[in-house]
C-alpha cells in the first residue's frame, strides 16, 4: 500500500477545526500513525492546564488518519467514520507538546479498531483512545 504522507495531508487539509487545533501529521505507514501539536495558550481550560477536548482532538484527528490510509492512498475502501471511542486521561502534560500514536488492533471490511495513545514530549502517557470505525461502501 502506498502511505504517501503528502496524500494524506492534502486530503486532511480540509479538516478545518483540526487544522485550527494546530494538528500536524507527522508519520504515516500502516502499521502507525503519529500526529502532533504544540501545546498553546487556546488549549488550556480555567485550571491552566490542556482541556480534555484538545487531548481528545488529537486522538480521534490520528485515529481518522490511520482508519482512512486504505482510501486515502488508492485503496477501494470507502471513508471510515468513527463510531464510537472511548478515552482514559492518565495524567496532565507536563511538556509543550503532545504526541498521538494510532496503532489497528483489528480491521475487516467495515469494522475496525485503533488504539491511539497520547504523550508529550517529556514521554510521560497522557491518555489512551479506542476508537472503533466504520468503513462505507466505496
Amino acid at each position: 500500500m502506498d502511505t504517501d504522507i503528502d496524500k494524506c495531508r492534502r486530503f486532511f487539509s480540509a479538516d478545518r477545526f483540526a487544522a485550527n487545533a494546530g494538528i500536524k501529521i507527522d508519520a504515516v505507514c500502516e502499521d502507525e500513525v503519529v500526529c502532533s501539536m504544540e501545546i498553546r495558550d487556546m488549549h488550556l481550560n480555567a485550571g491552566n492546564i490542556v482541556q480534555g477536548g484538545v487531548i481528545f482532538t488529537l486522538s480521534d484527528f490520528a485515529f481518522a488518519v490511520h482508519s482512512n490510509l486504505r482510501r486515502i492512498c488508492g485503496g477501494d475502501a470507502g471513508l471510515t467514520v468513527g463510531q464510537s471511542c472511548g478515552i482514559s486521561y492518565l495524567r496532565s502534560p507536563k511538556g509543550s507538546k503532545l504526541i498521538a500514536r494510532s496503532i489497528c488492533l483489528s480491521r475487516g471490511r467495515t469494522m475496525s479498531v485503533y488504539r491511539v495513545t497520547v504523550e508529550d514530549e517529556l514521554g510521560n502517557r497522557i491518555s489512551e483512545m479506542h476508537g472503533n470505525g466504520f468503513t462505507t461502501r466505496a
